[in-house]
């Protein structure tokens, strides 16, 4: 029988060269060379091969012996032997090639066992009814002049061929060549099996789902049935292995319509395109052959949680082309820039401290995102969400969709940027609480917290003052707050300071009764006053003016150095306690004049020796103006009734 994979050309030159015409029928009988010629002649003419000349028989007769006859006999003999082995491996050869031959034949009758052809020289052949039946082979027409293949068998006084391997190998020849041009050749699905499908291009060949198309194809099995257009990838003929792709005749398709686009495409074009699939990071758009990227952020000047808010698959869209790559084939695509820019005129529509109510769209833990309208988004920081609350997450103060009030605090449309803030768009309640307590009240609170430079009381909820070390006693000086403060205890302290730019409040404790304050605005430089003298130093006496109240007489204020060196060199002793400065002892009262008021440190000081000289002064004025009316009064009258007065 025929294989598939032997080439019938070199069969059939074969086949021709050797045997005999169609109508010639050969037999040993008739080539059978005359019995005066030669052996190894005649083995020549039957085979075509030059043999070695045998001697003349002539010859050998003259010089033979009495019994060369026997011999001459004994050789025809074996001539005759090997004549006929060489005739019956001719005739082997003959028929070996006829069995393989594709000859031309006219259909000549059709029968029950199959169709009966004319193999010419009185000799039929038949294709079996077998191969109509197997195969979707056409039945041929009467007279019709078809290609079978002889096989060498005979049955019933034909001879057996075949019409369905010359088809076949026909088959082969136009898929290699197919094959080989890369043609493109038509099949119908036939078959659904595991990893593709079954294509019948003349032959079954195998599609690979993955070959079918450019994308991934769900459903196989609507496809049976349908003619496609393949090209062959692989081919076997030996193993019969075929298989096809649809996929490469798209792509050549794909990459031609795409070099044809990409010479029309420019950066700022407007080309209209359909979404061909949609990722978290954006969708690619097909533009007719070419994909472009629409990123997620190019897709609305408004916040996008995920493109498929934006854009669904197959739906038609216009977009701008913002960057091209013509070498890479990359396209970056643009649909919010065919929308007007909103931060086009967003520093005249939003000035800074405009107040403006817009909604939260994100929360993040360093504060919220609230959009004032569609594109424009500004930050509340987790600052600027509450006056006196310390916020732990923006989540505690305002879920994504509530409506806020803000106020804008900053903006910079050159950057896409605006802070907001929630607070202000509210009273400032430290504010209010500061015109509640101005400076000079006395406030009631709880310690809130201990530091070493002091304490903070609690005046209301979220507004606190310091009470500093410095400012809890007059007389003692408080080197650890500890001490003097217990954490929840009340403190009454009076309001000294407000700042209200850095939002702080001094307090005091010692201010609360402020002897000194009153004293202040009693007294003032210049004023001659009373004062015990409470306690003498080397440098000058301590005077009690008051309760608590003390200033200092400095030694060059109590009398004049040329009187306080005079007699015994002074009236400081070297060793042991001061019993007086000069005329000043003690436990005594005299007139001092204020000369130094410092009303921040609490200090004052006089001088006794300014007052004497100030209320001698006095003295004679108030006597030259009663001595008027006595023309005799001297002064040295004034200077008697003075001493005489002590």
């Amino acid at each position: 029988m025929f294989s598939d994979h032997e080439n019938p050309s070199n069969i059939a030159a074969a086949a021709a060269a050797t045997a005999p015409s169609a109508n010639e029928t050969s037999t040993p009988e008739q080539t059978a060379p005359p019995a005066s010629e030669p052996v190894t002649q005649q083995a020549e003419s039957a085979n075509g091969v030059p043999a070695t000349p045998a001697p003349a028989p002539a010859l050998e007769a003259a010089s033979a012996p009495a019994d060369a006859e026997a011999v001459a006999a004994a050789e025809e003999a074996a001539g005759s032997e090997e004549m006929s082995k060489l005739m019956q491996e001719f005739d082997e050869k003959q028929e070996a090639a006829a069995s393989h031959e594709v000859v031309e034949v006219k259909v000549v009758a059709y029968t029950e066992h199959g169709v009966v052809v004319d193999l010419g020289g009185k000799t039929e052949g038949l294709i079996p009814a077998a191969e109509f039946a197997e195969t979707e082979i056409p039945r041929p027409d009467a007279n019709a002049t078809i290609e079978v293949q002889r096989s060498g068998e005979h049955k019933d006084g034909y001879e057996i061929v075949s019409y369905q391997k010359v088809l076949r190998r026909r088959t082969w020849e136009k898929i290699d060549a197919a094959f080989k041009a890369k043609e493109t050749i038509t099949g119908k699905v036939v078959d659904r099996i595991k990893g593709g499908l079954v294509v019948d291009i003349g032959v079954r060949a195998f599609l690979p789902g993955s070959q079918f198309d450019l994308r991934p194809t769900q459903n196989l099995d609507e496809l049976m049935g349908t003619e496609l257009q393949v090209r062959v990838t692989k081919l076997n003929r030996r193993r019969g292995n075929v298989v096809v792709s649809r996929r490469a005749i798209l792509e050549e398709e794909l990459h031609a319509k795409r070099a044809a686009l990409m010479e029309t495409l420019s950066e700022g074009q407007v080309v209209h395109g359909h979404v061909k699939n949609v990722t978290d990071y954006g969708a690619f758009v097909d533009l007719g052959g070419i994909d472009g990227l629409l990123h997620l952020t190019d897709m609305s000047w408004g916040r996008v949680k995920h493109p498929s808010d934006v854009v669904k698959p197959e739906q038609e869209l216009d977009v701008m082309i913002l960057k091209f790559d013509k070498e890479k084939q990359r396209i970056s695509l643009g649909l919010k820039q065919l929308a007007p820019d909103p931060w086009a005129g967003a520093a005249e529509k939003y000035p800074a401290g405009g107040k403006i109510q817009g909604t939260v769209v994100g929360i993040v833990d360093y504060g919220v995102f609230v959009e004032l309208e569609r594109g424009i988004e500004g930050l509340v920081h987790v600052s600027e969400m509450s006056w006196n609350k310390k916020v732990s997450h923006p989540s505690k103060v305002a879920k994504v969709g509530d409506a806020v009030d803000v106020v804008v605090l900053d903006i910079k449309p050159s950057d896409r940027r605006v802070s907001l803030g929630m607070k202000q768009a509210q009273p400032d309640p430290w504010l209010l609480t500061a015109e509640k307590y101005p400076v000079g009240t006395v406030i009631t609170g709880k310690v809130r917290n201990i530091a070493e430079f002091g304490a903070f009381v609690e005046i209301e909820d979220g507004f606190d003052g310091l009470v500093h070390v410095g400012d809890v006693s007059w007389t003692g000086r408080v080197k650890n707050p500890h001490e003097v403060f217990k954490k929840g205890e009340p403190v009454t302290a009076k309001v000294l300071k407000i700042d209200a730019e850095n939002r702080r409040v001094s307090l005091g404790m010692k201010q609360v009764n402020d002897i000194w304050g009153d004293w202040f605005k009693q007294h003032k430089v210049g004023q001659i006053v009373k004062g015990k003298v409470s306690r003498i130093a080397t440098f000058g006496a301590f005077v009690e003016l008051g309760e608590n109240i003390e200033a200092l007489c400095h030694n060059t204020e109590i009398e004049d150095r040329r009187r306080r060196d005079e007699g015994t060199g002074g009236y400081r002793p070297t060793t042991g306690p001061l019993k007086s400065a000069g005329p000043l002892e003690p436990g005594k009262e005299y007139d001092f004049k204020i000369i130094k008021i410092s009303s921040e440190t609490r200090r004052i000081g006089l001088s006794y020796r300014a007052a004497v000289k100030q209320i001698e002064r006095k003295e004679i004025e108030q006597y030259r103006s009663a001595s008027k009316s006595s023309s005799t009064a001297t002064i040295g009258d004034a200077l008697k009734s003075k001493l005489s007065a002590r």
